[in-house]
């Protein structure tokens, strides 16, 4: 690998870069949405039981304040806002999602803009390795098939190595994207029930 590496000519620092770029952020945004990830099933069937118990609202506040996640961030934005009436409840819960979905989907922009850059990178250095076979030829003033070798490789190579990381990241960006979905389909569904529930106990 590490001889495939240094055939590849220059373009492969900067492929490299982009790799590690990549990595990084498909890290930060992997860890974050798995703390993202709850029962919500079972929160929001904890959520509903407390409203309808003696601690009420408080109970439910409470609740939330112990769970992690954007499901319960935007629930307890809502809950917060039930004494102004439930009109102010659901606005509550939409500006709260809009805000916890744009936390979720941070950073995917610069996975999608590795997956952009690293085939056009890739590509830059097939042409930069044609570019030099040609040049060997014109300065041997030879067609030798050792002369064009170098040259052809480093173009393979780079973009080869730019392909590869297109296809890493890209599978990262689209799992999380799906995750990010399956956690707004939850969010959705929890924050719609626990509304529903409150219109049920006229609060």
């Amino acid at each position: 690998m590490v001889e495939y590496f240094v055939d590849g000519g220059p373009f492969m620092w900067p492929l490299l870069i982009l790799l590690v770029i990549g990595l990084m952020f498909a890290l930060e945004r992997f860890w974050t949405l798995m703390r993202a990830v709850i029962n919500s099933r079972k929160f929001t069937q904890e959520i509903i039981e407390a409203l309808k118990s003696d601690g009420g609202t408080d109970k439910a506040i409470h609740i939330c304040d112990n769970t992690r996640g954007p499901i319960a961030n935007v629930t307890k934005s809502g809950l917060t806002h039930l004494d102004r009436g439930i009109e102010h409840v659901e606005k509550a819960i939409m500006t709260s999602g809009t805000i916890e979905m744009a936390f979720l989907e941070r950073n995917l922009i610069w996975l999608a803009t590795v997956v952009s850059i690293a085939p056009m990178l890739g590509f830059l250095g097939t042409v930069s390795g044609m570019v030099n076979a040609f040049k060997s030829i014109a300065a041997a003033d030879d067609i030798s098939p050792s002369l064009v070798a170098g040259g052809i490789s480093e173009a393979l190579l780079t973009t080869m190595f730019g392909l590869v990381i297109a296809i890493i990241i890209q599978f990262f960006h689209n799992f999380f994207v799906s995750r990010i979905d399956k956690i707004v389909a939850d969010m959705e569904e929890s924050t719609q029930e626990v509304v529903d529930t409150l219109v049920e106990l006229g609060k």
